[in-house]
């Protein structure tokens, strides 16, 4: 793929995307991963472990991503913003979704009437009129 790496170790594990071989096991539930970092990140979904600490109210979580979107509730931000109508967002997610909005994209479409919508939750929602 041409991408180049500093490390040797970061290749290796770099081209295991490319095989799809996982050498690291998750003795818990038996999930593979790429790299021992990857293992170690992954058991804390098995443990209580929350290691990144809220400084503004305590709440903890499991990774650093977590904390770093948690704390844009206290400061504010909205990093993400749609480029259509100036809406803000504290997770890129939510922007990607919002952006159907605009775009009338409704990927989720139910089986029965053929209702489309925006999210998953969304049709998951709907599919209670059926039963």
């Amino acid at each position: 793929c041409g991408k180049g790496f500093i490390q040797s170790s970061s290749l290796i594990v770099h081209l295991r995307r490319h095989t799809g071989e996982r050498p690291y096991v998750c003795e818990q539930c038996k999930k593979r991963f790429y790299s021992s970092s990857d293992l170690l990140k992954h058991q804390r979904v098995h443990s209580e472990e929350r290691p990144f600490q809220c400084p503004d109210c305590g709440k903890g979580f499991r990774y650093n991503s977590e904390l770093i979107t948690h704390r844009r509730i206290h400061t504010g931000e909205r990093p993400y913003e749609c480029p259509q109508c100036g809406k803000g967002f504290r997770e890129s997610s939510s922007l990607k979704l919002h952006l159907r909005i605009h775009t009338g994209e409704r990927p989720y479409v139910c089986e029965q009437c053929k209702k489309g919508f925006y999210s998953s939750s969304d049709l998951l929602k709907h599919r209670r009129v059926h039963s």
